[in-house]
């Protein structure tokens, strides 16, 4: 039987050396052993502690990425031993409770979003123990659902074309995947830089691509994209196997390819005379703090596929895996 909050609250607060009384369990969703979805399950969990450097907080919703419970990360530290029971998801927004003893740049109250680093646990859960450098103050147009969508993908999207290829004002960008999670930031983003987009997905999405910026949409289902694109100068995939081996016949030479699926073959970027790279997301605030100002300014926007609450975490990584439609699932608590 579950307990409502008010029952949780009582039972999971206890009486600290200051008077003062502290949460110390909380609700989460937990899976006790590698596998899928059906590993998980909402039960109380420890709430966690700062570290030193840590911020706790207070989550209010969290974005989730399917492919996350079959990532090593998810089940291991950094260094390699098992971290079982493991929480999920590494979006968040949320509001500061509690910061370690040598935080010195956020504050117990502010409004927050941050991407959590992978190997530790994450946003599924009432409260979250992040390393403080990652937070950033979220987005006051929006709301924390809207918020939790954020993150990882727009992140990646950023990294891939500003940090490792530089896209500039004039250039041509190809993105597969155009509306996936990371294709519909990069399609933002990119625009906004002042390129001209081509976006590769299937033909139901394009008047949703259209309204996002995107200048061409090809569907992959009709039409093979190397048949009518040419002389791009920056290739983001976001689909990898064959989609990445055509990829290259389009690309001008002294072009850039990043791909965030695998690594493209070093002997075809030679022989196609393009830089080829891989890359996998960091979190990073001052980035953070660009996405939400460019929100604010509704220059890019944030698209929510479904909102689930946290006790049915497990139906929301499922529909995750089955579905391909445009939009973040978020678990709201």
């Amino acid at each position: 039987m579950l307990m409502t909050d008010a029952q949780t609250l009582a039972v999971d607060r206890h009486e600290d050396g200051s008077g003062a009384h502290r949460i110390v369990r909380m609700w989460a969703v937990r899976a006790h052993a590698r596998g899928g979805p059906e590993q998980l399950v909402y039960e109380l969990a420890p709430r966690p502690r700062p570290g030193p450097t840590d911020a706790v907080v207070r989550v209010r919703a969290a974005g989730i990425t399917p492919t996350e419970l079959s990532w090593d990360s998810t089940y291991e530290t950094r260094t390699g031993p098992p971290r079982l029971p493991t929480i999920p998801s590494h979006e968040l927004s949320g509001v500061i409770d509690e910061i370690g003893s040598e935080v010195i740049d956020v504050e117990v109250g502010t409004e927050v979003f941050a991407l959590t680093d992978f190997w530790r646990d994450g946003a599924a859960a009432e409260y979250v123990a992040v390393e403080a450098r990652d937070l950033a103050p979220r987005p006051r147009s929006i709301d924390h659902v809207h918020t939790a969508a954020l993150p990882l993908s727009a992140l990646t999207a950023w990294q891939a074309l500003f940090d490792h290829a530089a896209v500039a004002a004039g250039q041509r960008v190809l993105i597969h995947g155009a509306a996936g999670g990371v294709g519909v930031f990069a399609v933002q983003l990119a625009r906004w830089r002042g390129a001209s987009v081509v976006g590769t997905a299937s033909g139901r999405d394009q008047s949703f691509l259209e309204a996002l910026g995107c200048d061409d949409i090809i569907d992959y289902r009709t039409t093979r994209f190397e048949n009518v694109v040419h002389d791009v100068d920056v290739a983001l995939d976001t689909v990898g196997g064959e989609t990445l081996d055509r990829t290259w016949q389009v690309m001008r030479r002294g072009s850039v390819l990043i791909s965030i699926v695998g690594a493209p073959s070093a002997e075809a970027a030679a022989r196609y005379g393009v830089r080829a790279e891989t890359f996998i997301v960091q979190p990073n605030r001052t980035e953070l703090i660009e996405v939400a100002r460019l929100v604010d300014a509704h220059t890019i926007h944030a698209v929510v596929r479904t909102i689930i609450p946290l006790s049915t975490a497990r139906l929301a990584y499922e529909r995750g895996l089955a579905d391909h439609v445009p939009g973040k699932i978020v678990l709201e608590i």
